[in-house]
């Protein structure tokens, strides 16, 4: 089972991907440590990513989730094409994306110490962000559930798939 927990900055998809690998008892993966240094001071600087950077990326974090037999990786994957990027390396990926609006990221934003996205790309995120679509399979969580509500939830989820 190779699960991506996928959403725009600040959604939760590494707290709740590491509690969703904790329900399947499974390795956590967050897609943030595969960044190139060069990825990751273009967006200190607040600037977003553009697609060139991003394949290189998305190929590491394809190749990191082949790797395992279970796994739960923590993953952006905003666009359509970038999430079928990653199941070019995994046809069967499942998805879990945390639906979480822009002003409760603002809201996570203004609490938030130590990462290296920074505010001024939540819109950007958002703007980029191209939600599930049907046939994708989506396991949506609402973000009024508490972390360990979704991890059990998203959890189940991907059982009974």
């Amino acid at each position: 089972m190779k699960i991506v927990v996928m959403g725009v900055a600040g959604s939760g998809k590494s707290t709740l991907g590491a509690a969703i690998a904790q329900e399947l008892s499974c390795r956590f993966i967050d897609a943030d440590d595969l960044h190139p240094e060069e990825n990751i001071t273009h967006m200190s600087s607040g600037r977003p990513l553009t697609d060139a950077m991003r394949w290189p990326w998305l190929d590491a974090c394809g190749a990191a989730l082949k790797e395992s037999d279970t796994v739960v990786l923590g993953c952006s994957a905003l666009k359509r094409s970038y999430r079928d990027h990653l199941r070019l390396f995994v046809p069967d990926l499942r998805l879990v994306y945390p639906n979480v609006p822009e002003a409760v990221i603002r809201k996570r934003f203004e609490q938030r110490e130590g990462h290296f996205m920074p505010d001024q790309l939540i819109t950007s995120q958002f703007e980029t962000l191209e939600e599930p679509h049907a046939d994708e399979d989506a396991t949506e969580i609402a973000a009024s559930l508490s972390i360990g509500q979704a991890a059990k939830l998203a959890a189940s989820q991907m059982l009974a798939k």
